[in-house]
C-alpha cells in the first residue's frame, strides 16, 4: 500500500510538471572549446529577464515556462571569454543549444575555486562539498602527486588514522558506513596502503560529492557518508595526456578523439591511465632511515589501471563505457602481509529525450574486491565481495522545482574466512539482493528551499523491508546569510569484520547481514537484523564579504543497531554475532578566503563518537575530539606557473585499551592430555584491561610543503617540476605500540621529494 501511494505520489507530481503554460523549454549543455570538456558551475543569463542559472556536473542547464519570444543567451564562466547567442523560444517547444567557451589568457591565473555563490543560494547543500581536479591540486603534492586521498583529510569532519594502513572516518562512521562510488559503481577500498594515495587518478576526477551526513534519498545502503566521484571523459579535439614521475610512483595518462567534437554535432573519445609505485624499492636507498626493516625499506607496492570510452550525442546525450583495475600490497616481516585487489567496469548513460522534459540517466556493471592477511602470530584471514549494479533514474525540471526518482538494483556475494584470537573460525559464504525506489522533490518557495525525500529499501536475504524518509531546508535570510537543516532514517546490511581493539586495522572483511540468529542487548532475538542510523544536522552559511566564506555545522548521529561480528566467541556454541549502539555528534567549522593569488581554507571539527556493547560505553578508535587544517596556496605570477602550498593538521589521541598482563599462551591440541606444566607456549596471549579503549594516544601533527613550477614550451607542451616535503618538521607522530616486544612503531618521518612532469 505504501508503495502504491509513493507512485501515486510522484504521478501528481509529474502532472504539475506537464499541465502549465503555452511556455517554451531552454536547455543545452557548456563545453570547453580546447578540449570539449563540460564546464562545472558556467552562469547563464537569458538577458532582459530575472532568470538565470548554472550548469551541473555534466555542464548542462536549463530555463522552463520561458515566454515566448526572442532573446539573447549569455554564458560567463571565471577565466573564459564571454559569449552571447540569441535563441528564439516558441510556445510549447523544448530548444536545445550547446555553447562552447574559449578560455581567456588575460585571466588564466584567475581560475575560481569555490563554488557560484549562486549554487549557495538554490540549493540545500548541508554537509555537501563539492570538490574538483583542481581543487586537489591546490594541496601539497605529497611525494610529487596531489591526491584526493590527502584532500578528503582537509575536509570537516573527516578523520585519518595516518599515514600507513590509514582508513578514513566521516562523523563518526566507520570506513564500512561509508559509500565510496567512483562512476556510480562500488569501490570497497579506495585508499592504498600507504595512506597518501587513493585508487583514483586525480587528473580523471571531474568532480566529487561529499557527503558526511543527512544526505538525500538517491543514495542508500549506507549509514554515514557519501563520497561520489565522477570521471571526466577524455579530450574530444586532439590527443593529450602527460608522463610524470618521482620516488613515490610513475603515472601516465593519454587521451584523444576518435571522432572530434565539433559545436553542435556528435563525438567518440577515449581515456587510459597508470600508475605504478616505486617507494617499495626507492625507499631502500632514499628512506632508509625511515624503514624499520633496511632490506624491506617502506613495504608498499601498489598499481593502478582505468580506461574509458564516450559516446556523445549531438543533443547531449550520452554513453560512457569504463572499467578498472586496482592492486594494493603492502609487506612487512615483522608485523603483516596483506594483499588486496578491486576490479571492475561498467556502462553509465545519460538520455535527453528532443521531445520531453524527462532526463534520463542509468548505470550497469560490476565490481569485485577480494583481500587476504597474514599476520606474524595469526592465522590468515581472507574476504571477498562480489558485487552487479542496475540503476535508472529520471528527472524533470521545473522553473523553481525538480523532481527526480528512480530504482537501483545491486546483486552481492560475500565470502569470508576468519580464525578469532581463541581459535575459533567463522566462515560465511552468502549471496543477496538488494532493490531500492527513491523519490526526491525540491521546490523553492521565496526565500526557502525545501527537499524531501523518500527511499524504499528491500534486502531479499533478511526479508525486510525499509521505509526510509529525508528532509533537507534552507531559508535565505539574506544574500549573504543562509540556514539549514537535513535529516533522516538510514540503513545498510554490509558490515565489517576490523578489530577495534587497536588503532591500526590493516584488514576489513566484509559481510552482509547475517541469516542465523542474532541477540539483542535485552538478550532477546533481533528481527531486523541491519545497521540502522538516524542524522540531523543544523548549520549556518555565512558570507563575510566576497572573498571570506564561513560554514558551521553541527550534527548528532543515532545508531540505535549496529551488527557486530562477535570476536570474543570462545565456544562453537556462542553467536557469531552480536549488538552494539551509539551516537556521534559534534560541531566543525570552516573558513575560506580566496583571491585570485591566495587560497586559504580552515577548518576545525569538535567531535564524539561513542559505543555501547551491553557492558560498557566505549570511544571508539577513531574518536578524535580535536581535528584542525590549515590549507594555503600561494599563485605569486599572473601566468600561474608558481604555485607554493602548505597544509598543516593537528588531532587530538585516538584512544586505545590498555595492557593488563601477559600471559603464556597454550594451545591444548592434545585436548585435555596436554601437558600443560612442560609444554613450551608458542606465543605471548595479552590480558586486557576492563576498561575499552581507556587511554589515549599523544596528539598528531604534520606540515607538508610543496613548490611547484610550469615551464610553457608551447600551447600544448609544458613541464612541471615540483619539490615537496612530507613531515617538514620531522614530528614523531605514533603508528602502533608493539605490545608483546614494548616497542613504539612511529608513522612516516621527514620525507623530501622531486617528481617532474610533461604534458602534451
Amino acid at each position: 500500500m505504501k508503495i502504491r501511494i509513493l507512485y501515486f505520489t510522484l504521478l501528481l507530481l509529474y502532472s504539475g510538471f506537464v499541465l502549465r503554460s503555452q511556455s517554451g523549454t531552454l536547455r543545452g549543455h557548456v563545453y570547453d572549446a580546447q578540449s570539449g570538456s563540460p564546464l562545472i558551475s558556467a552562469n547563464l543569463q537569458l538577458m532582459d529577464t530575472n532568470t538565470g542559472t548554472i550548469t551541473d556536473v555534466n555542464g548542462f542547464y536549463f530555463f522552463t515556462n520561458v515566454p515566448p519570444g526572442d532573446y539573447n543567451l549569455v554564458a560567463t564562466y571565471v577565466g573564459y571569454d564571454s559569449i552571447s547567442v540569441p535563441v528564439k523560444i516558441s510556445p510549447n517547444t523544448i530548444i536545445y543549444k550547446s555553447l562552447t567557451m574559449t578560455e581567456s589568457s588575460v585571466q588564466l591565473s584567475e581560475v575560481s575555486i569555490s563554488s557560484s555563490r549562486e549554487k549557495s543560494r538554490s540549493t540545500v547543500n548541508i554537509s555537501q562539498i563539492s570538490v574538483t581536479g583542481r581543487q586537489i591540486k591546490t594541496l601539497p603534492s605529497v611525494g610529487g602527486e596531489s591526491d584526493i586521498a590527502q584532500y578528503l583529510q582537509v575536509l570537516p569532519g573527516v578523520i585519518s588514522t595516518g599515514d600507513q594502513g590509514g582508513q578514513i572516518y566521516i562523523r563518526g562512521g566507520s570506513p564500512i558506513q561509508n559509500k565510496i562510488l567512483l562512476d556510480g559503481l562500488n569501490i570497497f577500498n579506495p585508499f592504498h596502503s600507504v595512506g597518501f594515495y587513493s585508487v583514483f587518478e586525480t587528473e580523471l576526477i571531474k568532480n566529487t560529492e561529499v557527503y558526511t551526513g543527512g544526505f538525500g534519498a538517491e543514495y542508500g545502503g549506507r549509514i554515514s557518508a557519501i563520497v561520489d566521484i565522477t570521471t571526466r571523459e577524455g579530450n574530444k579535439k586532439r590527443m593529450s595526456g602527460f608522463l610524470s614521475g618521482g620516488p613515490f610512483m610513475v603515472k601516465g595518462l593519454i587521451e584523444g578523439p576518435l571522432k572530434k567534437f565539433k559545436e553542435g554535432g556528435s563525438s567518440i573519445s577515449y581515456v587510459m591511465t597508470a600508475k605504478k609505485s616505486l617507494i617499495e624499492n626507492s625507499s631502500k636507498s632514499l628512506y632508509k632511515y625511515a624503514a624499520t626493516n633496511d632490506s624491506v625499506g617502506l613495504p608498499f607496492s601498489f598499481s593502478d589501471y582505468y580506461g574509458k570510452l564516450s559516446f556523445n550525442g549531438a543533443n547531449g546525450s550520452k554513453v560512457n563505457i569504463f572499467g578498472f583495475n586496482y592492486q594494493d600490497k603492502y609487506a612487512n616481516p615483522a608485523l603483516a602481509k596483506i594483499d588486496w585487489t578491486n576490479t571492475g567496469g561498467g556502462a553509465n548513460f545519460v538520455l535527453i529525450p528532443s521531445g520531453s522534459d524527462i532526463i534520463i540517466d542509468g548505470l550497469v556493471g560490476f565490481t569485485k574486491y577480494n583481500s587476504s592477511l597474514q599476520e606474524k602470530n595469526d592465522q590468515p584471514r581472507t574476504s571477498a565481495i562480489d558485487e552487479i549494479s542496475a540503476q535508472l533514474n529520471f528527472s524533470l525540471f521545473g522553473n523553481k522545482s525538480e523532481l527526480k526518482y528512480g530504482l537501483d538494483l545491486r546483486s552481492l556475494r560475500t565470502d569470508f574466512e576468519f580464525v578469532n584470537p581463541f581459535g575459533i573460525r567463522i566462515i560465511q559464504e552468502q549471496n543477496t539482493t538488494e532493490m531500492g525506489l527513491f523519490g526526491k522533490y525540491k521546490r523553492i518557495f521565496g526565500q526557502l528551499i525545501a527537499e524531501p525525500s523518500m527511499r524504499i529499501q528491500y534486502y531479499s536475504s533478511l526479508g525486510t523491508i525499509t521505509f526510509e524518509p529525508r528532509l533537507g531546508l534552507k531559508y535565505n535570510i539574506s544574500n549573504d546569510l543562509r540556514l539549514k537543516f537535513s535529516g533522516g532514517r538510514y540503513t545498510q546490511n554490509l558490515l565489517s569484520t576490523s578489530n577495534e581493539r587497536d588503532v591500526v586495522n590493516l584488514f576489513n572483511g566484509f559481510l552482509t547481514g547475517p541469516e542465523s540468529q542474532v541477540f539483542g542487548l535485552d538478550n532477546n532475538v533481533v528481527k531486523n537484523k541491519l545497521q540502522i542510523s538516524h542524522h540531523a544536522i543544523a548549520g549556518v552559511e555565512y558570507d563575510l564579504s566576497k572573498k571570506i566564506k564561513l560554514n558551521a555545522e553541527a550534527y548528532y548521529k543515532d545508531f540505535p543497531q549496529l551488527i557486530v561480528v562477535n570476536r570474543n566467541k570462545t565456544q562453537r556454541s556462542q553467536p557469531d554475532y552480536s549488538v552494539e549502539t551509539g551516537s556521534a555528534y559534534g560541531a566543525e567549522l570552516s573558513i575560506k578566503y580566496e583571491i585570485p593569488k591566495v587560497y586559504v581554507w580552515t577548518t576545525y571539527s569538535y567531535g564524539f563518537v561513542n559505543r555501547y556493547d551491553g557492558q560498557q560505553t566505549y570511544p571508539t578508535i577513531f574518536d578524535r575530539r580535536h581535528n584542525a587544517n590549515v590549507l594555503l596556496t600561494y599563485t605569486p605570477d599572473r601566468a600561474a606557473t608558481w604555485q607554493i602550498s602548505g597544509r598543516w593538521n593537528l588531532g587530538s589521541g585516538f584512544p586505545f585499551t590498555k595492557t593488563k598482563a601477559f600471559y603464556n599462551h597454550i594451545d591444548f591440541l592434545s585436548g585435555p592430555d596436554t601437558d600443560y606444566e612442560t609444554t613450551n607456549p608458542n606465543n605471548v596471549g595479552i590480558v586486557y584491561s576492563d576498561v575499552r579503549n581507556g587511554g589515549r594516544l599523544p596528539y598528531y601533527h604534520r606540515l607538508d610543503i610543496s613548490v611547484q613550477k610550469k615551464i610553457i614550451f608551447s600551447k600544448y607542451t609544458s613541464l612541471e617540476l615540483n619539490l615537496s616535503v612530507t613531515n617538514a618538521y620531522n614530528r614523531e607522530n605514533i603508528f602502533y605500540f608493539d605490545r608483546i616486544r614494548y616497542e613504539r612503531v612511529n608513522q612516516l618521518p621527514f620525507l623530501p621529494s622531486v617528481g617532474a612532469k610533461i604534458n602534451f
